[in-house]
């Protein structure tokens, strides 16, 4: 019987698989079949996520994606790709009146112009196939909401959906597929290592209509529609994974 969520076949890199939301994409696509390129800037972590990954093939390339030379030397050992999944990215609560040159550039630069700029030179160097699907994590925050102290996060989540949109326009004719999945909070391990006390957790919690956080292999299922076949009509989307938080 076809399965059109099926990734057998199919090769895909996973950036920011070291951890969190990256590391339950690389090990949920695993699980349907597809052969992963895995990259992180933590070694160690990174290798622990390979350890995990279901099936053979599978390959795992440690590096910074907004250092010029690291992206050369991933660019050189990627094969041809079905697909690609921007997960790297980083957060931090900074309330507008604090905000510098120096802050913007360096929240832009992890989490807006490395990925589109790694996906240009993909393009670039003939690295996707046709056929092929883009997928960024971007964020309910900056697109649809927007929360104190997320001033820039925001931002560069917002403009990740708007470039995105605009990738899927031009990319149409080569048949590359550009979509957005946009999470809300999710329970993973950082989430419980800022200044955000368990107590104000759990009370963030009952302000989703579903009660909790999603789960991170529950992202990893809107994503993994996006690489199947199953969205091969869809392109240019935002896909909202939010337990009904924007509802209200």
């Amino acid at each position: 019987m076809n399965n059109p969520f099926s990734l057998v076949g199919k090769t895909i890199l996973v950036t920011g698989a070291s951890s969190g939301i990256g590391k339950a994409i690389a090990i949920e696509c695993s699980k349907l079949g597809a052969c992963l390129v895995i990259t992180g800037r933590d070694e160690r972590r990174l290798h622990a996520t390979w350890e995990l990954l279901e099936g053979k093939g599978h390959v795992e390339v440690a590096g910074d994606l907004t250092m010029e030379e690291e992206v050369e030397e991933l660019l050189n050992l990627l094969p041809e790709l079905d697909g690609i999944v921007h997960v790297a990215g980083v957060g931090q609560s900074i309330p507008f009146p604090y905000i510098s040159k120096e802050k913007l550039d360096s929240m832009f630069s992890v989490n807006f112009f490395a990925p589109v700029l790694l996906s240009q030179k993909m393009i670039k160097k003939r690295k996707l196939r046709k056929g092929a699907s883009i997928v960024f994590i971007s964020s309910i925050d900056g697109p649809v909401t927007a929360h104190i102290g997320n001033a820039i996060y925001s931002s560069t989540k917002a403009a990740l959906t708007g470039m995105a949109k605009n990738m899927a326009v031009d990319l149409a004719s080569k048949r590359i597929r550009v979509n957005c999945v946009l999470p809300g909070m999710v329970e993973t391990p950082l989430i419980h290592q800022g200044s955000i006390s368990e107590e104000q957790l759990d009370q963030d919690k009952l302000s989703y209509p579903l009660k909790r956080y999603a789960r991170p292999e529950e992202v990893a299922y809107a994503v993994i529609y996006f690489l199947s076949d199953a969205s091969s009509f869809t392109t240019g989307a935002n896909l909202v994974v939010d337990g009904g938080f924007t509802l209200l």
